[in-house]
């Protein structure tokens, strides 16, 4: 009997090991994959003469992904801007002002909102988000016809709310309510025990949940590509429209058998998306680490 139970902790202990394995090779082996298929492109041309230049031709073998690097980043900013105070404030209430029944309503509402196809996002952009875009750019007298930075801005970040919310929600409910209590007897009103101790104390857990709000936005394709026009060239205000690095993938991947080279430049393209995600990664959790010690 005892030595049944070696051997089944044994094989439970070698499968634990095995599954985080698999997990941390994913991202090696992902990464490996898509610089292999887009070794072909970076030995005809320099890494940053890539990502720094401008002209995309590929019929002509010009292949310059600024643009594409800057309508992901105005996209993704903007988004942020738009979802970090929504979220952070909507949490704050949920924890620790609302009632019961309010938490109750809300949570299957945010669940809904996390679980719909981001399809549905973008035809609800088109539908009322692009127009509306369109209008406020001739009330500033900017001709636009809607479809872009902004429009892509908004959709995204409707997106990323319930997820970001989610996470806000988790990191403030594992304050321990003597904390709180403690600071509302030593003559701290409620909104400064929420300030000092709930917030104050989280901001590691804060910034954790932004950046993987961030770094999922910077990645998401169909929606945004629905609204943010996908014209090729750097924007320069929030009316302008843009083309994403997610979107520059899924719209022309179709079409690189029948040119040289577009196969890796689009491989390329999804290696920078990948490099780009993981750095922002890197940067939080350096962010997070120096939180921790101050």
């Amino acid at each position: 009997m005892q030595f049944k139970r070696q051997i089944a902790d044994r094989l439970y202990g070698s499968w634990m090991i095995v599954s985080l394995a698999t997990i941390l090779a994913l991202p090696l082996v992902i990464g490996v994959g898509l610089y292999i298929k887009a070794a072909p492109m970076l030995e005809n041309v320099s890494f940053f003469s890539l990502i720094f230049s401008s002209e995309w031709a590929p019929s002509a073998g010009n292949f310059g992904f600024r643009p594409f690097i800057a309508g992901s980043v105005h996209v993704t900013l903007l988004s942020f801007l738009f979802t970090a105070p929504v979220c952070l404030l909507a949490a704050i209430y949920l924890t620790q002002f609302s009632t019961r029944t309010l938490v109750k309503i809300m949570h299957p509402v945010i669940d809904v909102l996390a679980g719909l196809p981001s399809v549905i996002y973008g035809v609800w952009g088109i539908l009322i988000i692009v127009p509306l875009v369109a209008g406020a750019a001739a009330f500033f007298g900017t001709a636009s016809s809607g479809y872009s930075v902004l429009s892509g801005g908004i959709v995204l970040a409707v997106m990323c709310i319930p997820y970001t919310l989610n996470m806000l929600i988790e990191v403030f409910n594992t304050v321990p309510s003597g904390l709180k209590e403690a600071s509302l007897s030593l003559g701290a009103t409620r909104w400064e025990a929420v300030k000092h101790v709930v917030i104050r104390g989280n901001y590691p857990g804060i910034i954790s949940a932004f950046g993987l709000g961030i770094a999922k936005a910077f990645g998401e394709t169909i929606a945004v590509m629905m609204v943010v026009g996908n014209v090729v060239k750097v924007p320069g205000s929030p009316f302008d429209a843009a083309y994403p690095l997610p979107a520059l993938i899924a719209n022309n991947y179709g079409e690189m058998l029948s040119i040289p080279m577009y196969d890796s430049a689009l491989m390329f393209a999804a290696l920078l998306l990948l490099m780009i995600i993981l750095f922002i990664n890197l940067f939080f959790r350096y962010l997070i680490h120096k939180t921790k010690r101050q």
